[in-house]
């Protein structure tokens, strides 16, 4: 791959991951403080981002992939998602916040895919290459929460804004992307291609079943932490706290680093116990935190994100990746991607947000009580899969076993789920 795109395919990457981190973190707090939105109002505005994953692969599939060019329909995308999101920073009543932010989302969460696949059709090698573009997109995460807390943004509705303004400028910029035109243009798409039904011929394993089952159970506990974890430290008082947040992605560029390290040694049955029983121990933390003398658990908690998102959701992959034959591993990790990312992620979302209406009481949140509640469903699912999961560790230097270890290279981009 040329320099000139290389770069051009970098700051693509920054400006994506730079919109969703301006606004994503710091949502709960501008709706919960200034907008007055209840616990379930705000776990349902949170919820529109996995609906829009569940819909993404109907659009790219069914119509990007086939009739228009990458670049012209993700700067289509981008004005459009620019002008709604716009719209919803001026709402404050949630029954006219929703749609508009539901319409930015339906805009946004298609270009994940799209910026993964135009990137790897203009690389020479994916697996070497896209890892040092795509950490662009961490990086860009971790900016946008520096700048959102060191301006003390968070109860605010300029991160919106901020991500309408940057939205608008992608769009400009994609006119300027290597032309990447339709890759299944005159090819038949059916629905079960697109959301990998094909893949359900492996739930024939138990354990393949038990781990898709266990992955859905487990986004429900998970989308307590993206959904309210700002809020809960800026009304406890923590300064800068998306900022500080910010700890966690740089936790998950290091346990990037060294996964393959622990691949080898732990294999997947233990990583994957490992990132579920830090999911708990993060739950337990923000219990019994403090802004005071055990504020240490506060940011252990957000530490703990790289072991929580790599060693969970990376490894998932990697074991997905080895476990389905070659010609359905395409299907697989999308159907993963919609368990996941779509359905187990909107459940989060609404169970989350009644969780926080029921420890609420005269505007006051339990946070205590409600950080319980995710950490027992998480320790739940983590012993149940510890006693139903089994896997047969590929012996060490088969073709087999160093495929699995090199998909650590390209995971990232498999699955797109909050940093």
């Amino acid at each position: 791959m040329k320099t000139p795109v290389r770069l051009k395919l970098s700051a693509m990457m920054f400006l994506q991951y730079f919109i969703w981190g301006s606004w994503y973190v710091t949502l709960a707090t501008y709706l919960g403080q200034t907008l007055s939105f209840d616990g379930q109002q705000i776990g349902r505005a949170y919820g529109t981002t996995a609906l829009a994953a569940i819909i993404a692969p109907f659009f790219v599939g069914l119509v990007a992939d086939r009739f228009f060019s990458t670049e012209r329909i993700m700067a289509v995308l981008y004005f459009v998602g620019a002008a709604a999101i716009w719209m919803a920073s001026n709402q404050t009543e949630f029954a006219s916040f929703y749609p508009w932010l539901l319409l930015y989302t339906l805009t946004y969460m298609p270009t994940l895919a799209l910026t993964n696949s135009l990137s790897f059709r203009h690389m020479d090698d994916p697996g070497k290459e896209f890892p040092g573009i795509r950490v662009l997109g961490t990086i860009s995460w971790i900016v946008a929460g520096l700048i959102v807390g060191a301006l003390r943004l968070e109860p605010t509705a300029t991160p919106l804004r901020i991500a309408a303004v940057t939205s608008a400028l992608m769009g400009l910029y994609s006119f300027f992307l290597p032309h990447t035109p339709p890759a299944k243009r005159g090819e038949k798409v059916k629905v079960r291609d697109v959301l990998g039904l094909d893949a359900l011929r492996l739930m024939k394993e138990r354990s393949f079943a038990v781990f898709v089952l266990g992955s859905f159970l487990l986004c429900i506990p998970l989308q307590f932490y993206y959904t309210f974890t700002n809020l809960f430290l800026n009304e406890l008082g923590v300064q800068n706290a998306a900022g500080k947040m910010t700890l966690g992605q740089m936790s998950e560029i290091f346990f990037m680093l060294v996964m393959p390290f622990f691949f080898v040694r732990l294999g997947v049955k233990n990583m994957l116990l490992i990132g579920m029983a830090c999911w708990t121990a993060r739950y337990v933390l923000f219990a019994y935190g403090d802004n005071g003398p055990l504020v240490w658990m506060l940011y252990l908690g957000i530490l703990l994100h790289g072991i929580c998102y790599d060693f969970f959701f990376v490894t998932g992959q990697i074991y997905v990746d080895r476990k389905a034959p070659g010609d359905l591993r395409a299907a697989a990790q999308g159907f993963i991607a919609f368990v996941t990312l779509g359905a187990g992620t909107y459940i989060g979302a609404e169970t989350s947000g009644r969780v926080v209406n029921a420890y609420t009481s005269g505007g006051v949140h339990d946070w205590s009580a409600i950080w319980l509640v995710p950490a027992v469903m998480a320790g739940v699912v983590l012993v149940l899969f510890a006693l139903l999961f089994q896997y047969r560790e590929t012996p060490a230097g088969s073709p087999a076993r160093l495929a699995g270890e090199g998909v650590v290279a390209r995971a990232k981009g498999a699955t797109e789920i909050p940093e």
